[in-house]
């Protein structure tokens, strides 16, 4: 018998901005290659590009956050996708999403967090999110393996 595949996590939140933070909810996106249409970095040094395409972050970091005080919330830190119920334990570089609409995406690295996000600390400490001080609850950066559309609610597993 072939084993059952891991537990689906889901889609909460898919954000977007026309640069800068906090990114704000839309219900779907299209994925491309350079990342979601309508999204736009304002660093182009350290954010966007085929290889950091995509910024996700799991709502159980975000949730995890705000109980401890902290004003953050999905899109405040400039992720793309806040995803829930995954093993974020487990997401590492290539590590891969696959989306049940068929999007399928993966991790090239931690994505290093900026001041300009300090507004989602209570203290401003945005290393929070830093992968060295805190590991397993940094977001991560992707590149797009198979375009098409996201949607809010929308399953996804890990591979």
């Amino acid at each position: 018998m072939p084993p059952s595949p891991p537990p689906a996590g889901r889609v909460h939140q898919i954000s977007l901005s026309d640069g800068g933070v906090p990114k704000l909810a839309v219900p779907h996106a299209e994925v491309r290659s350079g990342g979601l249409l309508g999204d736009r970095q304002r660093d182009l040094r350290h954010h966007g590009g085929p290889e950091r395409a995509v910024c996700l972050l799991a709502l159980e970091v975000v949730e995890r956050l705000a109980a401890e005080g902290h004003p953050i919330v999905p899109g405040s830190t400039g992720e793309n996708l806040t995803l829930a119920g995954l093993d974020w334990e487990k997401v590492q570089p290539g590590t891969r999403f696959v989306f049940a609409g068929g999007v399928e995406l993966e991790v090239t690295s931690w994505a290093v967090p900026c001041r300009l996000i300090a507004g989602s600390f209570a203290d401003g400490g945005f290393g929070r999110l830093h992968a060295d001080a805190t590991p397993k609850s940094s977001r991560a950066y992707a590149r797009v393996l198979r375009e098409g559309r996201i949607t809010t609610g929308e399953d996804v597993r890990l591979a």
